[in-house]
């Protein structure tokens, strides 16, 4: 299942705190200026969605960065789908 950004939200990376850290994320909503932050993890399951990974997929990618985090990987790529569409900030075309 794909999805994609609401058209009204940008999303802009930012550095991680230390250096080579990976970058965490801002999501701004155009219309009304609110922004919602996104560390580094959210931000790897949401840029792999956006470039077309499925959700299995998406939490393989989060095991092969986080190899602690393999017994939840899968409920935590559902969560955070689920908070970004309820939050309106996720569409699934």
């Amino acid at each position: 299942m794909t999805v994609r950004l609401s058209d009204h939200i940008t999303l802009v990376a930012v550095p991680g705190p230390e250096e080579g850290d990976r970058p965490a994320a801002v999501l701004l909503d155009g219309r009304t200026g609110e922004y919602w932050q996104l560390n580094a993890t959210a931000h790897l399951v949401l840029r792999s969605l956006l470039d077309g990974a499925s959700e299995p997929e998406t939490a393989r990618a989060l095991v092969r960065a986080h190899p602690e985090a393999a017994d939840r990987a899968e409920t935590d790529v559902g969560d955070i789908v689920t908070r970004l569409t309820a939050a309106g900030l996720l569409e699934r075309p």
